[in-house]
């Protein structure tokens, strides 16, 4: 019996369905790991909170060592900094529209905030949103290293820097995001290489044009463990801290690892290769496909093949398992960060299931 079936048998009778259970021993075990990866290669921590938006989480992997934390948009950087975290990344191109502008005056007055930025629209719009005192704001250039997501031309960055410090904003150095990692295993690792030279090429065009890069920050979870470090000095990586089943089809991590699954319950039976569950898309989101499904129970091959609002489509292969109405069951979701943001609160458990806590999800619903 795998952790997550033990822990998950502990609770039955204790819980609601659909709920997020976190092993919190795998949480602990997740950041050490990481933080000791980083330790060995000097790389500074910097876990992106997106993850798991929540503030307990966060604080753990600074105990651990973690130099801040990176954010995905002005709410989630708000709700950190309101609970003490004083050094925040937020890597994301903001546009400073609406309220943005004052938000972030308001959040460099209480903590250290870096903002990513890729062309020179942003920089002057920032620089502007800083109503007089640009300086208090420090800027990161983003570059693009095949992602093909946001982020300028490497070789671009130093000029970037240079307007921006124009405007009298202080740019501190690169990043990027090595998205094309997820494609499959083997892209891992190309979106290792290109990552670097991307960042290599980067900071060459910032001393070209007379900057030292302070900062030369990368991701992800699934390449991480491919970082190289000529330049970089920190890591972002956010999903390691719960695991996910995309990261162990990618090799990133192993069940072991895996330290959130999503509780449902067996509600219906009439289909002979399949049972109804009661987790949907408003539980799981719509990560995934039909020929890959959208989440997986632990411990067995069956996955869940359709999802409706509120009903799960579980195929059951020939041979595995048959679910009883009214089982529990551990579903692992493909992609873990848009699960998280459809709760409240998060279960918090260990892997043998004896202990129960409630962790709010304090950066729930700020998308901006």
């Amino acid at each position: 019996m795998s952790r997550i079936q033990r822990a998950l048998a502990a609770l039955a009778g204790r819980i609601d369905t659909p709920a997020p259970i976190v092993l919190v021993d795998v949480v602990q075990d997740n950041i050490d790991r990481m933080q000791a990866f980083a330790d060995q290669r000097g790389l500074h921590v910097r876990p992106h909170v997106k993850t798991h938006k929540c503030v307990e989480i966060g604080r753990r992997q600074l105990a651990a060592g973690a130099v801040g934390i990176t954010a995905g948009n002005v709410g989630e950087a708000e709700v950190f900094a309101a609970a003490g975290f004083d050094d925040i990344f937020l890597a994301y191109p903001v546009w400073p529209s609406g309220t943005k502008g004052a938000r972030l005056r308001r959040l460099t007055e209480s903590v250290r905030l870096r903002v990513g930025v890729d062309n020179v629209a942003a920089i002057d719009a920032l620089a502007d949103a800083m109503a007089g005192e640009p300086e208090r704001l420090e800027v990161v250039i983003e570059v693009d290293c095949g992602a093909r997501r946001s982020g300028a031309p490497p070789e671009l960055a130093g000029d970037l820097a240079l307007a921006a410090r124009r405007r009298g904003l202080v740019p501190v150095g690169v990043f990027t995001y090595p998205g094309h990692g997820s494609a499959g295993p083997d892209a891992r690792v190309r979106a290792a290489r290109d990552q670097e030279t991307a960042l290599v090429t980067a900071v060459r065009s910032l001393t070209g044009a007379g900057i030292t890069a302070q900062v030369v920050s990368a991701g992800s979870t699934p390449t991480v463990e491919f970082t190289a470090s000529s330049v970089i000095t920190e890591i972002r990586p956010g999903e390691y801290v719960f695991c996910d089943l995309d990261n162990t089809r990618l090799g990133a991590c192993t069940d072991d690892q895996v330290a959130l699954f999503v509780a449902t319950t067996v509600v219906s039976d009439w289909v002979p290769d399949q049972v109804i569950v009661d987790a949907g898309t408003k539980a799981l989101s719509r990560e995934g496909s039909a020929e890959r499904g959208y989440g997986g129970v632990a411990g067995t091959k069956a996955v869940l093949t359709k999802l409706n609002e509120y009903h799960g489509f579980l195929g059951l292969p020939a041979g595995d398992f048959r679910p009883g109405i009214g089982t529990v069951l551990p579903v692992v979701p493909n992609h873990v960060c848009p699960v998280v943001i459809n709760f409240e609160e998060l279960i918090v458990t260990d892997s043998t299931g004896t202990s129960l806590q409630r962790w709010p999800i304090d950066a729930r619903g700020f998308l901006s």
